[in-house]
Formats: C-alpha cells, structure tokens, sequence
C-alpha cells in the first residue's frame, strides 16, 4: 500500500522518536490521514503514534483543533496561520509530544491564482520548540501532490524529533 520510500521515511520519524520517548501527533487536511496512515503501516507504531486529526472541513479545525475563525476567515483554510494553528491545537488536544500539520489544494480544482493546485502549507512542533513552518506549491496530479506532502511532512517531524 505505501511504497519503499514512504515506509522507510516513517521508520525514519518512529526511531528518532523512540529514541527520545517522543508522542507523535498529526492533524491533516488535503492528506486526510495519510500522514498517521504511513506511519502507522509499520508494526510497533503505536509505542509512537498518539493519535491523528482529520478535519477536512473549517468546521472540523475549528472544533477539534480549536483553529480561530479569524484565521480561517482571514486567510483561508489553505495558509501558514491555519497549518499554525492546526499544529498547535494538535498538541494542545493530545498526549504528544510533536505535531505536523499539513493544509492544501491537492486538486484538480479548487486552485485560484492566489492559492493554485499544489499549494500546500505544513508546519511541524516540538513541546518547547520553535515551529518549522514550510510553503509549497507541488507539481503534479492529485495523488501526487498528497504523496509529496506527506514525504515532506514526515521529513519535518524527523528533523524535529532528532534534534
């Protein structure tokens, strides 16, 4: 189901935060999961894996993460201060130690010159930690786009986790 590169980039995030008893957190949007779903393909995750949002919908950032409607109003779902506060949330409604958030327009519609097909924010938090907030505009189809977000956002949290 998931291939070679993205098993091997989820081993990479479950041993650095293993060895540092870390909790992982994800809270994903144009992902819808997938993220906690490579994660959680490897055997043993769980001792990692705390738990993952899906919020797909405004109204599911706001409730389950707590993402200002001032955020979401101001800048739109798909923005830096969204995928901010989707981290955050994250951590505040969970037992994790580190988060990663992942908005988007993963297509094929809904991209507007401001915020074209393959527009993808992600930001990930370590308890303590300054953000790693990342802008992207990814080539590509659908499946593509997600595919490389979710890469990316697993490369973030290794990079937090191995600090």
């Amino acid at each position: 189901m998931f291939d070679h590169e993205m098993r091997e980039a989820a081993e990479r995030v479950l041993v650095a935060c293993r060895k540092r008893k870390l909790k992982v957190v994800t809270a994903e949007s144009c992902t819808g999961g997938l993220v906690a779903a490579t994660l959680t393909a490897i055997a043993g995750s769980s001792d990692v894996v705390e738990r993952g949002f899906v919020t797909y919908a405004n109204e599911a950032k706001r409730e389950m993460l707590g993402v200002p409607w001032d955020a979401l109003l101001g800048h739109g779902a798909v923005s830096e201060p969204v995928a901010r506060a989707m981290a955050a949330g994250a951590l505040a409604h969970s037992q994790a130690d580190i988060a990663v958030s992942v908005t988007g327009v993963a297509g094929p519609g809904g991209g507007t010159e401001d915020k074209p097909v393959g527009l993808v924010h992600l930001v990930a938090v370590r308890t303590g930690q300054k953000p790693i907030a990342e802008r992207h505009v990814f080539p590509g189809d659908r499946d593509t786009i997600r595919r490389i977000s979710v890469l990316t956002a697993l490369a973030m949290l290794a990079s937090l986790a191995e600090r």
